[in-house]
């Protein structure tokens, strides 16, 4: 589910069985729209109580930026994380100087799989799954 929801899904959860369909969110993306609606018409008719879960907000993404920047111990690549997040267009910032070293890269997507499961456990906590 984490990784469904990083790239850009929703997830629908059955809450009498635990299953779970996950449907691209076409409010982000308007490619195949048709298709999707039809995948969402069938979990309307066929499950009569589920939970939608969706990707973090801009707001816990960019806290999770922040996190991993903090997490650095180059002081010097820390700087540059920092100097990203500051800047106009964060997100992208980010993403460029990331992209830009391997290791850092590979680091990252590890600490940020992390976040989203994490997420995604903090947000069914309350629900039937985690009682």
């Amino acid at each position: 589910m984490a990784q469904e929801l990083d790239a850009g899904m929703k997830c629908y959860i059955n809450k009498e069985s635990g299953e779970y369909r996950s449907i691209l969110d076409w409010d982000d993306l308007y490619d195949g729209e048709e298709f999707w609606q039809s995948e969402l018409e069938k979990i309307e008719s066929e499950w009569s109580d589920y939970l939608i879960l969706e990707k973090m907000s801009s707001y816990q993404s960019f806290s999770v930026m922040e996190d991993f920047t903090t997490s650095i111990e180059n002081k010097e690549v820390r700087d540059i994380l920092i100097k990203a997040l500051n800047r106009n267009k964060p997100f992208r910032n980010f993403r460029n100087e990331v992209d830009c070293r391997e290791d850092m890269r590979q680091r990252w997507f590890a600490f940020k799989q992390q976040a989203y499961e994490d997420y995604v456990r903090q947000e069914l906590s309350g629900e039937f799954l985690f009682d």
